[in-house]
């Protein structure tokens, strides 16, 4: 038995822990918030650490200090976070449904992440390449989308 299917998140190695993300970069994208709603809006915009096309972090040790924004997953956080994709291995399992059929560990292969749409790559912008007032155009919900649970 695969260990994400005998322990709960409490009881994970940090390998374990580190091991559940899919790879996706959907926690990467930046978020907006409207001012008059709360409401939080994902942007195709990537943080300026994640890489465009592996959907990998450039400097994962390091995030915490060059992006003050950047939020580490905990057990604590990762039921509470509004924006946490339906799709993420962290949320699932933490609502006792177990990892997709697409995640690589069950599939054996990153590329089903991208191949059934459920990661960002080659659909994001750097940071650093959008204009302030351009904003809003970046709205997107794909982020949302979710894959039928089989295929």
């Amino acid at each position: 038995m695969a260990f994400w299917e005998e322990k709960t998140l409490d009881q994970m190695t940090e390998t374990e822990w580190e091991a559940l993300c899919d790879g996706c970069g959907r926690c990467c994208l930046l978020k907006l918030e409207d001012e008059d709603t709360g409401i939080l809006i994902t942007s195709d915009v990537r943080c300026q650490l994640l890489d465009g096309d592996t959907c990998g972090c450039t400097d994962y040790p390091n995030r915490q200090a060059k992006v003050p924004d950047c939020i580490k997953l905990t057990l604590q956080n990762v039921t509470e976070i509004p924006w946490i994709p339906k799709t993420c291995a962290y949320r699932r399992i933490s609502e006792g449904k177990g990892l997709a059929w697409w995640h690589p560990l069950v599939s054996g292969d990153p590329q089903t992440v991208i191949d059934v749409g459920v990661s960002v790559s080659g659909r994001t912008v750097l940071e650093g390449d959008v204009e302030p007032d351009t904003w809003e155009e970046h709205a997107v919900e794909w982020p949302e989308w979710e894959p039928p649970e089989e295929l």
